[in-house]
C-alpha cells in the first residue's frame, strides 16, 4: 500500500502547475507578416501617383492561425480607389490555393505630391503670372486628386472665383482669357488645299485661342461653328 501511494505521488503535479495540451498542427502567421503583405500592396497601388507615400494605418491586429500548407495573400482594393486616403480593402488568405480567411481591413495612405497653390489671395478675374503661384507638397486626398502639377499650366489663365493664399489650384477653378468677345465682328475663313474663302461674321459668344464658338455670317445670316485663330479671325474646319 505504501509503495502504491509513493508511486501516485511521483506522478502527481504540484499545486499550481497545469498540464498543457500539445500544440495543434498548422501555421501561425505573425501579425507583422500579414501587415507587411497589406503594406506592400498599398505601396504598389500608390506607385503611379508619383508622390511621397506613407502607409498611415492598417486596421489589422493579431497573429493568424491557419491549417498546414502553403500560405498566400491577396489584397483587393475598391474598384475606383486610386491608392490614397482612406479605404476598406479585402484581405483574402489562402492555404494551398484554398480560401481560409476573407477579411475587411481599414487602411489609410498619405500621398504627398507637389502641387500649384496660390502664393497670395487671388481675386476673381485676375490673369495669373508666375509670381502669383508656388509649388508645395500637399496630401492628394485633401484635394480629391484634382490639382495642377506645373506652374506653367496656370500662367496666363484667369481666376473664375476668388481664392485664398495657399489654396491648391485646380483646372476647373481657372479659364482661358477670351480674345474674341461676344458680338465682335470677325473674319470667317474657310479653306482647304485648293481654295480659300473669307467672309465677315459676328461672334455669338466669347472665345479663347483654340475655342470653338458660333459665328453668324453677315451675308447669309447663317450661323456656323468656327475655331478662334486670333483676336480677329475664326476658321471653319471641314
Amino acid at each position: 500500500m505504501r509503495a502504491l501511494l509513493l508511486a501516485l505521488m511521483l506522478f502527481t503535479l504540484p499545486i499550481g502547475a497545469y498540464a498543457l495540451p500539445a500544440p495543434p498542427a498548422g501555421n501561425l502567421v505573425s501579425e507583422a507578416t500579414v501587415r507587411g503583405a497589406i503594406s506592400d500592396f498599398l505601396l504598389q497601388k500608390a506607385a503611379p501617383l508619383n508622390a511621397r507615400v506613407t502607409v498611415k494605418k492598417i486596421g489589422y491586429h493579431g497573429d493568424l492561425k491557419l491549417p498546414e500548407g502553403r500560405v498566400s495573400f491577396e489584397v483587393v482594393a475598391p474598384e475606383r480607389w486610386e491608392g490614397y486616403g482612406n479605404a476598406s480593402v479585402a484581405l483574402v488568405v489562402r492555404v494551398d490555393d484554398q480560401v481560409k480567411r476573407n477579411l475587411t481591413v481599414l487602411v489609410e495612405v498619405e500621398a504627398l505630391a507637389e502641387m500649384v497653390v496660390a502664393a497670395r489671395t487671388l481675386e476673381r478675374g485676375e490673369v495669373l503670372a508666375p509670381s502669383d503661384l508656388a509649388l508645395v507638397r500637399r496630401d492628394i486626398a485633401h484635394v480629391q486628386g484634382r490639382y495642377m502639377k506645373d506652374i506653367e499650366e496656370a500662367v496666363g489663365l484667369r481666376v473664375k472665383s476668388a481664392m485664398r493664399a495657399n489654396s491648391p489650384l485646380r483646372r476647373d477653378y481657372l479659364e482661358r482669357v477670351p480674345i474674341v468677345k461676344s458680338g465682335q465682328v470677325v473674319t470667317i475663313v474657310v479653306e482647304n488645299e485648293v481654295v480659300r474663302i473669307t467672309a465677315s461674321g459676328r461672334a455669338k459668344g466669347a472665345g479663347a485661342l483654340g475655342d470653338t464658338i458660333m459665328v453668324q455670317n453677315l451675308s447669309s445670316q447663317k450661323e456656323v461653328a468656327a475655331r478662334v485663330v486670333d483676336a480677329t479671325t475664326v476658321r471653319v474646319d471641314f
